[in-house]
């Protein structure tokens, strides 16, 4: 064997080297991207277990859950409340729709949420407030998404046509954070 022949085995030792790295190489990315989207499913399933189970070991959080937030009175307090309560609930719907759309998480998780969120707490005066507020920071792709699959439309208007018959002045009497703008 000639110094050619050598020179030719060697280049092709190496081409099929780096043919196996390069496979290799996509396998354990294949591998960490799985790792990286079930660590995120795992996550976002456990901030909702634990929601649960905060709210079934804490009776005054579950009496205060179990209200009517559309129809009782609440004082201020209760009110601050129920918009941070739902400012939290936009603020985890706002990150598992980003990692969906991301390829991070599976679509099961946001559905779940959206189910959940479609039982009508951004339906009331409050949950109006907090996502009149908030969603001016998302995109337009977000919000047509939220108003389609959370609040119903016709029944925005109809709880915006009560309000005012009501209390026509209720506007006035608002906070000016969280307020609904027709």
């Amino acid at each position: 064997m000639d110094i050619n022949s050598l020179g030719s085995l060697g280049e092709l030792i190496a081409a099929l080297a780096t043919v196996l790295t390069l496979i290799y190489l996509s396998i354990q990315i294949r591998q960490t991207n799985m790792i990286t989207r079930a660590r995120f499913g795992h996550e976002i399933t456990e901030r909702t277990y634990e929601r649960y189970f905060q709210s079934a070991k804490d009776n005054e959080f579950s009496q205060f859950l179990a209200k009517d937030w559309a129809k009782e009175e609440l004082d201020r307090s209760e009110t601050q409340r129920v918009l941070n309560f739902s400012v939290m609930l936009l603020v985890d719907l706002f990150d598992i729709y980003d990692k969906v759309e991301q390829g991070l998480v599976e679509e099961k998780h946001l559905e779940l949420r959206a189910h959940v969120l479609r039982t009508g707490i951004f339906r009331s005066p409050l949950g109006l407030r907090a996502w009149n507020f908030w969603k001016v920071t998302r995109q337009s792709s977000f919000v047509e998404w939220f108003e389609k699959n959370i609040i119903d439309q016709k029944e925005i208007e109809k709880l915006m046509n009560e309000m005012n018959e009501d209390d026509p002045e209720w506007k006035e009497k608002e906070s000016i954070s969280f307020r609904i703008d027709d």
